[in-house]
C-alpha cells in the first residue's frame, strides 16, 4: 500500500487558498484554518500543525527566488517524502494548501501524492481590492513575507530570516472570521511571522523571454530533431509562463500521444532545470511536410 492509498484510506481531505504573489495568502490563512476546522496548512514547503512546524524546509530560507520556487513546488525528493511521511504519522484529516495557482496546487498533491483539493478558495473572493493592493505594496517595496506561525516557532529554525510578529485579532461568527472592534466579545489571537527572505533582500531573478525560447527550442530539439519549430511566442502573468509553438512534423509520424508527450518533455524540464511555473505549453501543428 502506497502513501497516497493510506492517507485517502485514512480520510485526508484537501483544501486550497490560491492567488498571485503577494495577496496576503500566508495572513489569511489560520482563518480560514479554523473557519474549516483544517488542522494543518502547507505554506511555501512548510507543513504546520497547531502553530509548530512539524515538517518540510521554508522556501523563505532560499537565497534565489528560483530555489524558492522549487522548495515551494517539492522539487526534492527526500523534502516532499518527509512531509507526506508527517502527514500519514500525524493522523492529518484536513489539510490547507497555499499556492500562487490551481496548478501550483495539483503540482503539490500529485508530487506528495495525496488528493486533489476538494475545496478552492480564491483570494480575491476573501479580500477587498483595497487589502489586495496593500499587500502587494508591501511585498514589492519592504520585501516582507508572512509564516503563519508564532515568532518562536520561526525562531528555532530560521533565526537568521527573522524579522518581526504580529497579532491578528479576530471574532468569529455564523461561520465566518472578520476582524473585530477590541471592545468586542468572543476575540481569537492569531500571532503570525513577518521574515524577509534573502532572495527578497537580493531581489528577484527572472529570465528573459529569449532566454526560455532557447531553453523551450532545445527541448523540442534534444525531443526530436524531425519536429521544426516555425514559431514560438511567450506571454507571462503573475502565476507563471505560458508557451505556444508552431510547429511542422513530417508525415508518416505517428502524432498520438506524441504530441502530448512533447508537450510534458518541454514543461518538465524548463521546470526542472529553471524553477519556474509553466502554466500551459499549446503545441499548433501548421504543417505536414513530406521529405523527398
Amino acid at each position: 500500500m502506497n502513501i497516497l492509498s493510506r492517507l485517502t484510506g485514512h480520510g485526508l481531505s484537501v483544501f486550497a487558498l490560491v492567488g498571485e504573489s503577494g495577496t496576503g495568502k500566508s495572513f489569511r490563512a489560520k482563518l480560514i484554518a479554523q473557519e474549516n476546522g483544517i488542522e494543518a496548512i502547507i505554506d511555501d514547503g512548510l507543513l504546520i500543525q497547531n502553530d509548530k512546524i512539524i515538517a518540510g524546509r521554508t522556501a523563505k530560507h532560499e537565497k534565489t527566488y528560483m530555489g524558492a520556487v522549487r522548495i515551494a513546488l517539492f522539487d526534492d525528493k527526500q523534502h516532499r517524502d518527509q512531509v507526506a511521511k508527517a502527514l500519514q504519522t500525524n493522523k492529518i484529516k484536513k489539510l490547507l494548501i497555499i499556492g500562487t495557482s490551481e496548478k501550483m496546487v495539483q503540482k503539490i498533491t500529485s508530487r506528495l501524492q495525496i488528493p486533489l483539493p476538494s475545496k478552492i478558495v480564491k483570494i480575491e473572493d476573501i479580500a477587498s481590492r483595497e487589502e489586495l493592493e496593500k499587500a502587494i505594496r508591501s511585498r514589492q517595496i519592504e520585501g516582507k513575507h508572512v509564516i503563519p506561525v508564532p515568532a518562536i516557532e520561526v525562531k528555532k529554525s530560521y533565526s537568521q530570516i527573522f524579522h518581526d510578529s504580529m497579532m491578528e485579532m479576530a471574532e468569529k461568527g455564523k461561520g465566518k472570521f472578520k476582524l473585530f472592534n477590541f471592545g468586542k466579545k468572543n476575540q481569537a489571537s492569531l500571532e503570525k511571522s513577518i521574515v524577509t527572505p534573502e532572495f527578497s533582500k537580493k531581489g528577484r531573478i527572472e529570465i528573459s523571454e529569449a532566454a526560455l525560447s532557447q531553453m523551450a527550442m532545445h527541448c523540442v530539439s534534444e525531443f526530436s530533431k524531425d519536429i521544426r519549430i516555425k514559431k514560438l511566442s511567450i506571454k507571462k502573468n503573475a502565476r507563471g509562463y505560458r508557451l505556444i509553438v508552431t510547429v511542422d512534423v513530417p508525415f508518416g509520424r505517428q502524432l498520438t500521444g506524441e504530441i502530448h508527450r512533447l508537450q510534458q518533455y518541454v514543461i518538465e524540464n524548463i521546470e526542472k532545470y529553471t524553477g519556474i511555473l509553466i502554466e500551459e505549453v499549446s503545441i499548433i501543428i501548421d504543417k505536414i511536410t513530406v521529405n523527398k
